[in-house]
C-alpha cells in the first residue's frame, strides 16, 4: 500500500468511526447555516482553544500545580473565567436548559440578600454558634406571621442563646459575633451551608457517598429561605433573567413539590402547589413581556415546569404527588411539562418499586387525554447491573422522554441503540457529575461515548447555585476544552437540538428554533468579523 493510499484509508476509517455523531451528519450541519461561515467560525474557536491549551492550561502554578483543560471545575473556575474562549462561549446562544432544579438555580448570595429584605424571615441554630460550632452547625430559616414574637436573643452567637430559638434574620446578622466576622461572618456561615467549596468537593468529601451528604444539606438550608411567597417570586424572576443573559432562551425547571405548601406573605403555611405554579407562570409572562418590550423577543421563548418529588417516599405517598401532578396539568396545561423522581439514586427507591403507581398514572393520563410524560433521572451512578443502574431499563420501558444524567448508560450498548432509535435524549450535567464524584474530570467523562454513538445530548447545569456553574456557559466550556473532536459546530448542534427535544409544542418549537437560528448567524458573524478585521 502506498503512503497516499494509507492516508486515504486512514481518513475513511476516522470518518466512518465518527459517522453516527450528529455533528457529522448533513441534516444537522445544514441546519446551522452556510457551510463556509460555520467552518470559518469553528476554525477560529479551535485556534483559540489550541493557543490557550499552551498559554493557560500547560503552565502549572502554585495555586494549581496539576492544571489541565477540563480539570476539576471548582479549582479551575477562576482560570476559566479569565480565558478568551470562555468569553466567546458566554456569547453562544445555548437554546434550552432542560435539566435544572429550580431551588438551586440562583446564586446563593442573591437568595440570602433577597430573603434578608423580608422582615418576617427568621433564623435559628440547634446550638449557640461559636468558633467550635460555626463550621458544623447549619442555619435553619423560616418565614413567620407578621405578629410572631421572636426570641429575646438578638443573635445565635449570644453566649446565652438557647438552641432552636427563632431570631429575625436581620437581628441575627447585625449582631453576629465580631469574633466570627460580624455581619459578613453571618453571610459566610449561611453561604457555606448552601454551597460546595473545592476542599469539600475534592478533599473532605472525596467519594460520591460522602459528597451527597453535603449536597443534600444545601437544599435543607436554602429551602427555608426560598419557600416564602415573596422570595419565591423574586427568585424565579432572577433565574429567568440570569439564564437569558447567559444565552439560554428556554428552560424546563424541575420544581420540587415535596413540601406540599409554602408560606404565604402573611405567614400562613397554605400556599398550595397550584398557587405556586400560577406564580411561576405569572413571572414567566412578566419576563416575556419585558423582553419583547425591549426588542429582545428572540432571547426568551419561555419556560415550563417538570413536576418532581423525592425518590425516598413510599408508593402510597407517591400516589398523592401523581394525583397532584395530574390536577396541575389539568389546571395549567401549558406549564406542566412532565413528571420526575429526584434525589440520590444510589440510596433512593428504584423505579421498579414504584412501577404499579407509575403504570396506573400513565393509564389514567391516557384515558383523560392528558400528556404528562415521564422525564426520569436514571443511571446517575457508578454501578453496573445493580438495582440503581437498572433504573435505566425501567425508565426506557416506562417511555421516559429524556434521561436525566444517564451516566452509566454507556455500559449498555443496546440501551444506547434504543435511545438513538427512539430519540430519547440524555440530559448530561458535566460539572455536576464531576463534583458529585462520578468522574474525576471532564476528559474522563463518558459524554464523548454518547456523542460518538449518535445520542442526542442536552448539556445541563443541574444545581448551579450549589456548584457555582450558573447558566450553561461553564458546562459548555468544560465540554469544549476536553475533546479535540468537539468544536463550535458540535456546540451549535447541541444547542439547536435542545429546543427540538424540549416539551414545547411543535409550532412553539418552530418559532423557538427560528429565533435561535437568527441569533446563531449573528454570533457566527461577530466571531468572523472580530478576527478578520
Amino acid at each position: 500500500m502506498s503512503l497516499a493510499s494509507y492516508q486515504t484509508a486512514r481518513q475513511a476509517l476516522i470518518t466512518e468511526d465518527r459517522s453516527l455523531r450528529l455533528d457529522s451528519q448533513s441534516q444537522y450541519l445544514d441546519a446551522l447555516g452556510p457551510t463556509e461561515s460555520v467552518q470559518k467560525a469553528d476554525g477560529i474557536i479551535r485556534k483559540i482553544r489550541a493557543t490557550e491549551a499552551e498559554s493557560v492550561w500547560s503552565k502549572e502554578t502554585e495555586r494549581i500545580p496539576h492544571i489541565f483543560p477540563g480539570m476539576e471545575f471548582l479549582t479551575a473556575k477562576e482560570t476559566i473565567q479569565s480565558t478568551e474562549l470562555f468569553k466567546w462561549v458566554r456569547k453562544l446562544p445555548k437554546g434550552a436548559l432542560l435539566h435544572a432544579h429550580m431551588d438551586a438555580t440562583c446564586d446563593a448570595e442573591f437568595l440570602l440578600r433577597t430573603a434578608s429584605e423580608e422582615p418576617q424571615m427568621h433564623v435559628r441554630a440547634s446550638v449557640q454558634i461559636n468558633r467550635e460550632t460555626v463550621g458544623s452547625t447549619m442555619p435553619e430559616f423560616q418565614a413567620m406571621p407578621i405578629d410572631f414574637q421572636a426570641s429575646p436573643y438578638r443573635s445565635v452567637t449570644n453566649p446565652d442563646y438557647e438552641g432552636g430559638a427563632w431570631i429575625t434574620i436581620n437581628s441575627a446578622r447585625d449582631n453576629f459575633s465580631p469574633e466570627l466576622g460580624g455581619a459578613e461572618g453571618f453571610d459566610d456561615w449561611v453561604l457555606a451551608a448552601m454551597r460546595i467549596d473545592p476542599e469539600e468537593a475534592y478533599v473532605k468529601y472525596n467519594t460520591s457517598k460522602k459528597i451527597w451528604t453535603k449536597f443534600g444539606s444545601t437544599f435543607v438550608v436554602a429551602r427555608g429561605l426560598l419557600e416564602f411567597e415573596p422570595v419565591l417570586r423574586k427568585y424565579v424572576r432572577q433565574f429567568l433573567l440570569t439564564s437569558i443573559e447567559d444565552g439560554i432562551s428556554y428552560v424546563e425547571m424541575r420544581t420540587n413539590f415535596f413540601n406540599k405548601t409554602v408560606i404565604r406573605s402573611d405567614g400562613s403555611d397554605n400556599f398550595s402547589s397550584a398557587e405556586r405554579v400560577r406564580l411561576i407562570g405569572e413571572v414567566i409572562e412578566e419576563v416575556r413581556g419585558e423582553m419583547n418590550s425591549q426588542g429582545r423577543g428572540d432571547e426568551f421563548v419561555g419556560a415550563k415546569i417538570i413536576n418532581i418529588t423525592i425518590r425516598f417516599i413510599s408508593s402510597e405517598e407517591l400516589e398523592w404527588y401523581l394525583d397532584d401532578c395530574f390536577s396541575l396539568k389539568q389546571q395549567f396545561p401549558d406549564l406542566i411539562a412532565g413528571f420526575d423522581l429526584v434525589g440520590q439514586e444510589d440510596t433512593g427507591v428504584p423505579l421498579l418499586e414504584y412501577l404499579p403507581k407509575l403504570l396506573e398514572f400513565q393509564n389514567r393520563c391516557q384515558e383523560a387525554g392528558l400528556s404528562i410524560p415521564f422525564i426520569f433521572h436514571a443511571g446517575e451512578t457508578l454501578g453496573d447491573g445493580d438495582r440503581v443502574d437498572n433504573n435505566l431499563y425501567d425508565a426506557i420501558l416506562l417511555g421516559t422522554r429524556r434521561i436525566g444524567h444517564g451516566f452509566s448508560l454507556v455500559k449498555h450498548p443496546h440501551l444506547m441503540k434504543l435511545c438513538r432509535e427512539r430519540k430519547i435524549a440524555i440530559e448530561v450535567c458535566p460539572i455536576s457529575n464531576e463534583i458529585l464524584r462520578l468522574t474525576s474530570s471532564m476528559p474522563a467523562h463518558p459524554l464523548p461515548i454518547m456523542l460518538n454513538h449518535g445520542l442526542t445530548v442536552a448539556l445541563s447545569s443541574d444545581d448551579p447555585a450549589v456548584f457555582g456553574n450558573l447558566g450553561l456557559s461553564f458546562d459548555y466550556f468544560q465540554v469544549l476544552v476536553s475533546s479535540e473532536v468537539t468544536g463550535l459546530t458540535t456546540l451549535g448542534v447541541l444547542a439547536r437540538e435542545s429546543l427540538l427535544i424540549s416539551e414545547l409544542e411543535d409550532k412553539q418549537k418552530e418559532k423557538a428554533v427560528a429565533k435561535w437560528d437568527r441569533r446563531w448567524q449573528a454570533f457566527l458573524k461577530e466571531i468572523i468579523q472580530t478576527f478578520e478585521s
